[in-house]
């Protein structure tokens, strides 16, 4: 089952003077996702999750949760596709890039993902070690949602095809208890141990020594990831079955 999907969307461009967010059908640089009835709190969950990325480094766009009354608070999200002149990107997900119509968006893996960025990145050895980072936090951070239209080369004005920044980053095991990886890592889409992670690193030309600092760094995460949580707007039930999923992969990754 998809979150992102299923989450209303709005278009928004920044007013002339800078003090209001006006709804626009076309050319808007920002994106708004208000609550949901469908799933608990998805606004404030991809609000933590996107900071729980940022604090490892992972690149994202700038986002914001805004204060609306009624309303609760609705996730916003600067498009990372638009330059501030209002040219726009070329940006292809992966979906696009294996030739996959939409509704096969779950048909993929995370080696196809590397063989797709091999094939069309122009730093491939660069941009799999950024995919290793955000794959292995997805796993950790119990994202279940990551099919391949949530992963995307950006082309720069230099003509540069990279991995885009994060987006969609939403821990699903909260709304969706029984939810697995959307893209098997090694063949598997649950119970994933370490020893699958290390050879997944070396499936993409990662060095030992890299894929250690890389696992280490998401172990080490766990304490300002705990404090982060407890921060978050989230329901208290919410952060205690968060802090619950982080810290038992973190123990399987440390094991």
């Amino acid at each position: 089952m998809s979150i992102s999907g299923a989450q209303e969307k709005v278009s928004l461009t920044l007013s002339s003077d800078r003090r209001t967010l006006d709804v626009s059908a076309t050319g808007g640089r920002y994106i708004l996702k208000p609550e949901t009835s469908r799933f608990s709190a998805i606004p404030k969950n991809e609000h933590l999750t996107m900071r729980l990325a940022q604090m490892l480094s992972i690149e994202t766009p700038p986002f914001g949760l805004l204060r609306q009354d009624p309303g609760g608070m609705p996730y916003i999200i600067r498009r990372f596709d638009r330059l501030d002149d209002g040219t726009k990107l070329q940006v292809e997900d992966f979906c696009q890039l294996a030739g996959k119509r939409v509704k096969d968006k779950y048909e993929g893996s995370a080696e196809l993902c590397v063989k797709l960025l091999k094939k069309y990145a122009t730093e491939p050895l660069i941009e799999i070690q950024k995919f290793y980072r955000l794959i292995l936090f997805c796993w950790w951070a119990e994202n279940g949602d990551m099919h391949l239209k949530n992963f995307s080369l950006l082309t720069t004005p230099e003509g540069i095809r990279r991995l885009s920044p994060a987006y969609d980053l939403v821990c699903t095991k909260l709304v969706i208890p029984d939810d697995t990886l959307a893209m098997p890592v090694g063949g598997r889409d649950r119970k994933l141990t370490r020893g699958i992670w290390v050879e997944f690193a070396d499936y993409c030309g990662i060095p030992d020594k890299a894929a250690k600092r890389l696992i280490s760094e998401q172990i080490d995460s766990l304490d300002p990831a705990l404090r982060l949580i407890s921060a978050s707007f989230l329901p208290e039930s919410m952060k205690n079955q968060y802090e619950a999923l982080i810290r038992a992969n973190t123990a399987i990754l440390a094991s």
